[in-house]
């Protein structure tokens, strides 16, 4: 017969029963731990799952007669490939500003299954990227010219949506901390908890982008969108707008989808664990049902800018006027705006510090957390959205299982110093003892 062998959750050593305490104990760390509660980690780890799989579809064929008014255009410049109507006039690349070239009829590519139609105007989004760039006194002064904010285009761009049921079982790593002294040390008690959750939630609608032109964290910047108010695709929406066609596949996106859903369901399932020092994800068993993946078009306003060679673009969601997009930094504004705020600075220090190197080095060293902080806060808008608890299913999430049981604790020992040992008079030595009671009463409740 097979002999179960156990791993140490603390160093990974070997564990053994012990005779002489009847616990499991580690040959390398010491650690002993509950018999059935080691057991029960130890089945857990080996039964846990991650997986999570979609059911993509296939049918994504265009009707007869609907792609005859369709043109396709690219750009020569980035190799972008842009979908419009046959009455729009020649246009420049919406991601590059380059002219573009029709290309001829549009054929062979996917149907989009739905579509959120613009509800903001050019109008909207000129003021919307006007009111983004007010006020970002380290904005090179050309960003902020008429002419550049009417380059301003609407885009319908690609998304994978996903749709799916969660079912979950998480682990995690928990402690709590207890400290106390007597006259020669302190000691802090440090107690290790196995903690489960299981449970189930359901996300619909996730967004994926589709398009290489147009990153994933400007597109996630600028979620979310109401997927609620999407309707079935028609060639009449795109009339007056660009549509992208989609670089990547639904397969392509999926890990993203992955990424987002594991990392939301492990937020949802570790408020659930109160009461503790700290809490660490151990792992994350996630299992997907009912998965659907639709392919739609999302409406967003782009412009496209040029600062000393370097692109930059910006985007608002058509649906909810949010506008995102890092600018670029005029560092002329920048160094004088430093040297301002340090001469301010070594002048206070002055009267406080009396070294003078001593004074500067603090002033430089502030002026420049100060800089780079506005310059982050003011200037830097675009970032990955790494959850999607936007997406969670309204009333979805249903804890079905919990289970918090004790490993083993470390206590370690440190030397008071001499100071405070002889501070300690009879009356704080009382205060002392009357807490740690307290504490050790507590513990054990």
């Amino acid at each position: 017969m097979a002999v179960m062998e156990y791993k140490c959750p603390n160093c990974d050593g070997a564990v053994n029963f012990d005779s002489g305490t009847q616990q499991m104990k580690c040959t390398f760390c010491d650690s002993t731990f509950d018999v059935t509660a080691l057991q029960d980690l130890n089945n857990a780890v080996n039964e846990e799952r991650a997986e999570v799989e979609w059911n993509t579809h296939e049918d994504m064929t265009w009707s007869e007669g609907e792609q005859e008014g369709m043109r396709v255009y690219s750009c020569n410049t980035c190799a972008g490939e842009i979908m419009a109507d046959v009455s729009t006039a020649a246009t420049s690349c919406p991601y590059c500003s380059n002219p573009v070239i029709m290309k001829g009829t549009l054929s062979g590519s996917a149907k989009p299954d739905l579509i959120i139609p613009f509800k903001l105007d050019k109008k909207a989004a000129t003021k919307a990227l006007s009111d983004h760039l007010s006020g970002k006194h380290l904005l090179p002064k050309c960003f902020k010219s008429a002419r550049k904010l009417e380059d301003v285009k609407g885009v319908y761009v690609p998304f994978w949506v996903f749709n799916g049921d969660v079912t979950a079982n998480l682990r995690f790593k928990a402690t709590t901390v207890r400290n106390w002294n007597d006259n020669k040390f302190n000691f802090i008690e440090t107690k290790y908890f196995n903690v489960t959750r299981q449970g189930c939630m359901a996300f619909d609608n996730i967004p994926v982008g589709a398009s290489a032109k147009m990153p994933n964290d400007l597109m996630e910047s600028i979620e979310p969108f109401d997927i609620k108010e999407a309707v079935d695709f028609k060639t009449a929406y795109l009339s007056g707008y660009l549509a992208d066609k989609f670089d990547f596949c639904e397969k392509h996106s999926v890990e993203r989808a992955n990424e987002r859903i594991k990392k939301s369901t492990e937020v949802a399932f570790k408020k659930t664990v109160t009461g503790y020092a700290s809490v660490t994800t151990e792992h994350r068993g996630i299992q997907l049902d009912n998965s659907t993946v639709k392919y739609m078009l999302l409406p967003v306003w782009v412009l496209n800018a040029t600062w000393r060679g370097e692109p930059y673009l910006f985007a608002m969601n058509g649906q909810t006027g949010k506008f995102v997009g890092n600018l670029p930094t005029d560092w002329g504004i920048f160094w004088r705006w430093y040297a301002i705020l340090t001469a301010i600075i070594t002048v206070v220090m002055f009267f406080i510090v009396d070294e003078f190197l001593i004074g500067l080095l603090i002033s430089l060293a502030i002026s420049t957390v100060v800089m780079l902080v506005v310059r982050n806060i003011s200037l830097k808008s675009v970032r990955f959205e790494n959850v999607a608890c936007n997406y969670v299913r309204h009333n979805s999430f249903k804890l079905t299982g919990e289970s918090d049981k004790y490993l083993y604790n470390n206590i370690r020992k440190t030397p008071r110093s001499q100071k405070n040992t002889q501070n300690n008079t009879p009356n704080s030595t009382r205060n002392n003892t009357r807490n740690n009671t307290r504490n050790s009463t507590r513990s054990r409740r």
